[in-house]
């Protein structure tokens, strides 16, 4: 799990919205790759399945007032989801910190 600081806060909805736009792009140039991203929005939580490599959820963010949190919910799978887990914190960190 990590914790990212907000300096300028961002709502769900918004993080929301840029990671359906602009992160699949991000993520598929930084590894050279063409993987397939969905997202599941709930409130405050965010969830980012990645279903051709991984069942079930991927990783989770959780946003608050002052901060986001990201946690890796995918264990014992074979795909190496620390990479995307730091793929999607470093996108986060450069758009909302």
């Amino acid at each position: 799990m990590k914790t990212i600081v907000m300096i300028q806060p961002v709502s769900a909805e918004k993080l929301f919205d840029l990671l359906k736009k602009e992160f699949p792009d991000y993520i598929n140039s930084k590894l050279d790759s063409s993987l397939a991203i969905d997202f599941a929005h709930v409130y405050d939580v965010i969830n980012v399945l990645f279903p051709e490599v991984i069942e079930g959820v991927a990783l989770t963010v959780i946003i608050t007032d002052n901060e986001i949190t990201v946690s890796n919910n995918a264990v014992n799978v074979i795909y190496n989801t620390a990479l995307l887990e730091e793929q999607l914190i470093n996108f986060i960190t450069d758009k909302c910190s």
